[in-house]
């Protein structure tokens, strides 16, 4: 079948590439001509484990171009993969979706099939359709708009679109239903066929679902610091019964990335825009904004003051496998001690490219974990990266100065620390601490 997807970022580039490998022809669109170069060198602009392969693979059924109107006038299906950022309120900005209906309705030469893949608000759908209807300029062509919404996780995005755990589809029309059957043929996982609304709201309630587990485990893991319990094992308790599971049950410093900030505040907003209040998603938002400030909070317990001292940052992004800096914790906590003259060694695998975009000079990146650790006072880990894990924990003690440990992921046992002479200091967990107390706060 031919396809063509227009946006090439980590919805749109994955999608593409996933279609070419199940044997279609793909056209993948975008308005950025160096990007679209380097795509054509089988080269994936976004850092996104396994993708680099699956493009090299394919190149024979992927073409790359920003020539939107080739690309969509006899395509069977058009694929809308664009972002839809937030807006200062909260609500979801669709315009990069309506310029690509747009150029949908200027160029199509034949009946089709667009497929709104991007997040969007309940009833955007409904919308898209009538603003190409209204601007067609062959009138004899029918464009149907359906609703595919993704459900890939940036870190697992090739897999997560490969072995889908679903693929949802909403349509109006036997005609796009019957298309997408055919696009998804191929693809082993549980389809579910609905009408356009119900599958948007799919999406969002799937996301919302899981932020408010990560926020409500998180309420729990903080409520376990101060009554003393210990959130790992309550969280291995509650997963052992399969109405809960274990999944999205880490308790941390707040869910961050492109998805699930975007998406609870859009649908908290939607929910106002007609009179009615999702309290658990207010709540939710509410709590995850709070918890990205624990680990400046859990310093000030060790230092009257953090003026000046050298801090080690582990981890930039806002987890492991991607490069992706936006809503990572890090941005919250890192102009708070930059405030405070600190000296930041920073330390990620992926992230620092990006990460120095914004703080070109005022952060020191280091090559390794040992450089980052090096004298450091203090030691925030924002990040869960391997690298870090499988980190020997005398590191701590022989590299750093004094060796406090401010964990946000809780990326190790209490007792790897048990002969170590550290101060560890994790999320839900009691402390752990083994270095004199007096001599810590300087």
């Amino acid at each position: 079948m031919k396809i063509a997807v227009a946006g090439t970022g980590y919805v749109g580039l994955v999608t593409g590439v996933c279609l070419a490998e199940h044997g279609h022809m793909v056209t993948c669109v975008d308005v950025d001509a160096k990007k679209v170069e380097i795509m054509k060198k089988g080269i994936s602009p976004i850092y996104e484990p396994g993708l680099d392969e699956l493009m090299e693979k394919n190149m024979e059924r992927l073409v790359f171009t920003t020539d939107y109107y080739n690309a969509y006038k006899d395509a069977d299906v058009i694929f809308i993969g664009v972002g839809t950022p937030e807006k200062k309120d909260g609500s979801a900005n669709l315009s990069y979706v309506f310029t690509v209906a747009g150029q949908i309705a200027r160029s199509v030469e034949k009946d089709c099939v667009v497929v709104v893949k991007s997040t969007v608000p309940i009833g955007t759908n409904d919308k898209v359709e009538a603003y190409i209807h209204a601007n067609m300029e062959n009138e004899e062509v029918t464009v149907h708009v359906a609703s595919n919404p993704e459900f890939l996780a940036q870190g697992t995005a090739v897999q997560d679109t490969i072995h889908a755990s679903r693929i949802v589809i909403g349509t109006e029309s036997e005609f796009a239903a019957e298309r997408l059957k055919e696009v998804y043929q191929d693809f082993d996982a549980p389809k579910v066929f609905t009408n356009r609304k119900s599958a948007e709201m799919i999406k969002y309630a799937s996301n919302d679902f899981l932020a408010l587990k990560i926020s409500y485990i998180n309420e729990i893991a903080n409520l376990c610091e101060i009554v003393g319990a210990d959130i790992g094992d309550v969280t291995k308790g509650m997963g052992y019964d399969k109405r809960i599971g274990d999944q999205f049950l880490s308790a941390g410093i707040g869910y961050g990335g492109s998805c699930f900030p975007k998406d609870t505040k859009a649908l908290h907003w939607l929910a106002n825009f007609n009179d009615y209040e999702l309290k658990t998603i207010k709540a939710a938002i509410e709590t995850n904004e709070n918890q990205k400030y624990k680990l400046i909070k859990k310093a000030q317990k060790y230092y009257e003051s953090l003026e000046g001292l050298t801090v080690a940052v582990l981890g930039l992004t806002f987890k492991p496998g991607t490069d992706d800096l936006r809503e990572a914790p890090s941005l919250v906590s890192i102009p708070i001690l930059l405030d405070e003259n600190c000296k930041i060694k920073a330390w990620d695998p992926v992230g620092v490219n990006n990460y120095k975009k914004l703080y070109p000079t005022e952060i020191f990146y280091c090559d390794t974990i040992e450089e980052a650790l090096r004298d450091a006072d203090i030691c925030f880990i924002f990040t869960e990266w391997e690298e870090i894990k499988k980190l020997p924990a005398t590191v701590f003690e022989i590299y750093m100065k004094k060796p406090i440990i401010i964990d946000g992921r809780n990326c190790y046992a209490l007792s790897t620390f048990q002969n170590v002479q550290v101060i560890y200091d994790s999320i839900g967990r009691r402390t752990v601490n083994y270095l004199d107390t007096a001599k810590a706060k300087g």
